[in-house]
């Protein structure tokens, strides 16, 4: 008799702990306002050598990488500078605020992009809208914060795929939207307001949604406030980030730091080197062209995250997968080169009108 107790208590032991139920609400929120960062990214990318070879400050088209890399550096410079101050604020007057003041900024820099006229001023806006998307730090917070250690993976898994959507997302919308009065004549050819500001209509889309979900935060979020669940907690004493900078926390951001560097290098190199023109060794891509092939990509990348990294992951591991995605990065930027030359001796050359002719007619 004791060893069959001892027995049925080890079984019990043995059986896993039951999933605790998603708390969808809150997560939606969460997943929505995820959604915004890689948009703001991405949405830009399709126009933005069409956008800075409008500007005064160029005036030789082989001017336009050099100052469209600037304005997409700007972006991740400024995030990379307050992200932590916006973790940092969050834990003294909580999580909705910050949350909230987020997505207002993000709603009102995407505006002031859109009607940019000068370089400066849009890369101010860029600036501003980098500054402005702290959010994801606050998000993976607020995560752990309504989950637990049954649910707590499944949620986490949930955020890259927000952030390969978004991807897919902000290209299809940048290409689409930009310019619609050459675009969709039929529908906006009467618009003084597109006329005179081309790239305002695709970044309507993303300041729009913010509202919404500016609202929804507001609404959802705050009975979590009244829990007490996203209030600071306080301890004796606050690790300083020595504590925090441990051996093995430093390799890991080392090796995450070159891969992100990797991915993006790759992500804003190609839509700069697609718009180029073929005699400049470019594709000649415009930026419906540039926003299709994003998408196309990123619904790639859904497909390989949800279907083929799981197989991959089980029969390889991870740390394989993760190696040998970072060599074929790597051998697929090299052949940007030979793609200009199939484009070449292909026949699909499309002559571009040179920046100093479109400053002249304008005049």
């Amino acid at each position: 008799m004791p060893s069959t107790n001892r027995h049925e208590q080890d079984k019990d032991v043995s059986l896993p702990a039951r999933e605790t139920p998603l708390p969808w609400a809150k997560l939606m929120v969460l997943l929505a306002v995820r959604l915004a960062e890689p948009i703001g990214m991405t949405l830009i990318l399709p126009f933005m050598y069409q956008m800075v070879g409008g500007f005064d400050i160029v005036h030789d088209p082989k001017d336009i990488s050099f100052y469209a890399s600037i304005l997409m550096a700007s972006f991740s410079i400024f995030q990379a500078l307050t992200i932590m101050r916006w973790g940092i604020l969050s834990d003294r007057i909580g999580r909705r605020p910050v949350i909230l003041l987020g997505l207002l900024g993000n709603l009102l820099t995407f505006v002031l992009f859109g009607v940019s006229r000068s370089f400066k001023w849009a890369l101010v806006a860029r600036s501003l809208n980098g500054m402005f998307t702290g959010n994801s730090v606050v998000i993976k917070s607020v995560v752990a914060e309504i989950s637990d250690s049954t649910n707590r993976a499944r949620i986490m898994a949930l955020l890259p795929l927000m952030w390969n959507l978004g991807m897919m997302l902000g290209g299809a919308v940048g290409g689409a939207f930009v310019d619609p009065v050459e675009k969709y004549p039929w529908l906006f050819g009467g618009s003084v307001l597109f006329r005179e500001y081309p790239y305002l209509l695709p970044c309507l889309p993303t300041s729009s949604a913010g509202e919404p979900a500016t609202e929804t935060t507001a609404l959802v979020l705050d009975a979590q406030n009244e829990e007490g669940r996203d209030q600071p907690v306080v301890t004796e004493r606050t690790p300083s980030k020595w504590d925090i900078l441990t051996p093995t926390v430093i390799r890991v951001l080392v090796t995450n730091t070159l891969m992100y560097l990797a991915i993006a290098m790759h992500n804003q190199l190609y839509p700069i080197y697609a718009a180029t023109d073929i005699a400049d060794d470019g594709l000649g891509m415009d930026a419906q062209s540039i926003g299709y092939t994003l998408t196309f990509c990123g619904i790639l990348v859904v497909y390989f995250q949800l279907v083929m990294y799981p197989i991959l992951a089980a029969k390889h591991g991870a740390l394989a997968c993760y190696r040998r995605g970072l060599l074929l990065l790597a051998l697929f930027s090299t052949t940007f080169p030979l793609l200009s030359i199939l484009v070449k001796y292909t026949g699909m050359y499309t002559e571009h009108i040179p920046i100093q002719e479109v400053a002249s007619d304008d005049a």
